[in-house]
């Protein structure tokens, strides 16, 4: 046991927001000497693909209605997996401190003692907009972004949501879907009825799909359109600036 312990680490990996190149080059190498890898749902397999063929693989992610590990049990194993077998690599989707419980289990491993290590990751809230040429910030337009989780530890949407909603800030919603009519509710209460909203699923992958409209109708166009979670939500005068958006306004000067 007190060799294990001096070789026992954990290191927390954010694995970026989908696509499998935008993992860092630090997290690649982190997964290339793992002994273990406890990775989350809606990790890329050519990801998991950087991990020695001897690593061994447990898969402890969550789904909608689906929870195969609760998260007490993540903790027990990361600490008995780096005991037991030395370096293991959680492997968490975006960035294990952007609504990842990652930051609970750092201080549960630490409390045994074992060596830890965090490599950020890159979030779906700044990433999955930018690829659609949504800027969270943009000067004349917006001074901040807010990103907020959709739903809450108690399956309540967020109340902070209502806060944003008075802001002139981007507003990001992570984790959200299920939340839309309410969300859009606050903002039409906040007489926003025609801000600009922006749906995109499965960001950064190749089968990515998204939905423009305004609070007003983005519901009945999330419908018609079939698209569901995960997705990410973008409410805000930037996303104007959608390449779509763009277009649609020029036809508009034009036709008129």
């Amino acid at each position: 046991l007190r060799h294990n312990m001096q070789k026992a680490k954990v290191t927390l990996v954010g694995a970026g927001p989908g696509d499998p190149e935008l993992i860092t080059l630090k997290g690649m190498r982190a997964l290339s000497s793992a002994d273990v890898v406890l990775y989350d749902a809606l990790i890329h397999d050519e990801i998991l693909s950087f991990a020695p063929i001897t690593a061994i693989m447990v898969f402890v992610g969550k789904k909608k209605g689906i929870c195969q590990f609760p998260q007490d049990q993540i903790n027990v194993l990361l600490v008995e997996y780096a005991l037991k077998h030395g370096h293991v690599v959680r492997l968490k989707g975006g960035d294990p401190f952007i609504f990842g419980r990652g930051h609970e289990e750092l201080v549960y491993v630490e409390s045994f003692n074992i060596e830890t290590e965090v490599i950020p990751g890159i979030s779906s809230s700044i990433a999955v907009p930018e690829l659609q040429r949504i800027p969270l910030t943009r000067r004349g337009i917006n001074d901040s972004f807010w990103v907020l989780t959709g739903t809450t530890r108690d399956h309540q949407l967020s109340a902070d949501i209502q806060l944003a909603a008075k802001s002139n800030a981007t507003v990001v919603v992570l984790m959200g879907m299920s939340k839309l009519s309410e969300i859009v509710q606050l903002f039409i209460h906040e007489g926003k009825s025609e801000m600009p909203v922006a749906i995109i699923h499965n960001g950064t992958m190749p089968d990515e799909q998204f939905v423009l409209g305004v609070v007003s109708t983005i519901v009945q166009d999330v419908a018609a359109s079939g698209i569901s979670s995960p997705a990410v939500i973008v409410i805000g005068e930037v996303v104007r600036l959608h390449p779509d958006f763009v277009k649609h306004k020029v036809k508009e000067i034009i036709g008129s």
